[in-house]
């Protein structure tokens, strides 16, 4: 058993700190942090640990509770009363530097009506002495405003202090199974998000036809089937020349680090556009990072296609990412759901193959055969032989194999021997890495 972690949402107008705050709390850059209003659009969860607790920290975006039919800043608001509610805690984050504003009273009067507690958190004060900086919120009806500066980290301990002291009490859960992450990549408008909604079945991330609108990478957790997954949804990746903002920029940067942590990378190509240049360069990342793959044609719902289209268009996709070649291709409409189920049983299908242990004596029996078919070439009268091979890590399946000389084994070969492999043991949708040592170092093993 282990404790279920608590939640706090921190809440506020645009542009009061909540980013800077999120990121000091919990130690990381994990939030955009920009002197720009609007930056942060959806819910951003990260750990944060303190006095032996642990709870789940959310930044959520700017709140504006009249949106003067704003589709955006209505759905950031949904976002920000979806974190609301999942929260044990509320954290409403104002600005000292700036004063009580109409907007605050506004959020403060939505606030009342909640019944979970909220804290109240002023911001950006150079000199907590002076206690008239920040008193006026005490008029907001949420209690005593409690001082910061999360730039400077100034109070954060104590606010820490204060959060722990709310949080309620400790209650436990069963131990946390083992868990499938996934990360959804691709370039802007590709579909990513309505894919997140479709797997999840609820209005989870903002869906819009804006390109770049998911900018924070988000991390959900969702069970089917008695196994557990974290999904983690990402920015449109776009070429450099592309990336005009800064934001963007940060957010390019966080879907390469989405991929490094997850274990299958759902690589979304729109269907209808087929393979670019910055799908090849998304998926190329998460090959070269060792990451399990499915190519994901997304938007299958608006291809003409008569019984040959879905072969013709997978021959495509197969010779534009031919580095790719053992990742599965699966067509779907995340809007309206068309083979969802065909995906989500080749994200169980990868995660084992991706995790996939093959005994020693299987390999060298394997090795002792492909030798026989096909004698590895030499070069300047050198043989090459192998002499063993052992699998010595899994996601990705790697395996050392002790040869007379490792530089003598040409990439032809190397690329015959991972093809055995894959014959024989499948590993599909996951890249292998074969590592060749000499002979000395086996010897010494």
């Amino acid at each position: 058993m282990r404790t279920q972690r608590p939640v706090v949402a921190i809440v506020g107008r645009p542009n009061v700190g909540k980013s800077t705050l999120f990121n000091r709390l919990t130690g990381g850059r994990a939030a955009i942090v920009e002197n720009i209003p609007g930056v942060t659009r959806d819910r951003l969860y990260r750990p944060c640990r303190w006095r032996g607790r642990e709870f789940l920290l959310v930044d959520t975006g700017g709140l504006v509770i009249d949106t003067g039919g704003d589709a955006i800043l209505a759905q950031v608001k949904q976002q920000a009363e979806m974190a609301m509610e999942e929260a044990d805690l509320i954290l409403f984050m104002v600005d000292a530097r700036t004063g009580l504003t109409a907007e605050d009273e506004s959020i403060a009067r939505f606030l009342r009506r909640t019944e979970r507690p909220v804290l109240v958190i002023a911001n950006k004060v150079d000199n907590f002495s002076r206690q008239t900086d920040f008193y006026e919120f005490y008029g907001l009806g949420l209690g005593e405003p409690f001082p910061v500066s999360a730039e400077l980290g100034l109070n954060t301990g104590d606010l820490l202090d204060l959060i722990v002291d709310h949080l309620p009490p400790c209650m436990e859960e069963e131990e946390e199974r083992e868990i499938i992450r996934l990360a959804v990549v691709g370039r802007p408008n590709v579909g990513k998000s309505s894919l997140v909604n479709a797997i999840l079945g609820e209005e989870r991330v903002i869906v819009s036809e804006i390109p770049g609108t998911t900018r924070d990478a988000i991390d959900t957790y969702f069970e089917r089937g008695g196994r557990r997954y974290m999904l983690i949804d990402t920015a449109g990746l776009r070429r450099k020349a592309r990336i005009s903002e800064s934001t963007e920029r940060y957010s390019a940067l966080r879907a390469l680090r989405a991929i490094d942590r997850c274990d299958i990378a759902l690589i979304v190509i729109d269907a209808v556009e087929g393979v670019t240049e910055q799908d090849k360069k998304i998926a190329g990342y998460a090959h070269e990072a060792g990451k399990a793959s499915i190519l994901v044609m997304n938007k299958w719902d608006l291809v003409e296609k008569d019984e040959k289209t879905m072969h013709r268009m997978e021959e495509e996709v197969r010779a534009e990412l031919a580095f790719l070649d053992y990742a599965p291709v699966v067509f779907i409409s995340a809007l309206t759901k068309q083979r969802l189920p065909r995906l989500l049983e080749q994200v169980d299908l990868v995660a084992e193959q991706y995790a996939k242990r093959v005994p020693t004596s299987m390999i060298n029996e394997l090795l002792s055969i492909a030798v026989r078919l096909n004698p590895p070439p030499g070069e300047k009268g050198k043989p090459l032989k192998i002499y063993y091979g052992t699998q010595v890590k899994i996601k990705p399946p790697t395996m050392v194999l002790f040869v007379s000389d490792p530089e003598l084994v040409h990439f032809s070969y190397q690329r015959y021997l991972e093809n055995q492999l894959r014959q024989n043991f499948g590993f599909e949708g996951s890249p292998i890495r074969l590592i060749f040592r000499a002979k000395n170092e086996f010897r010494r093993r």
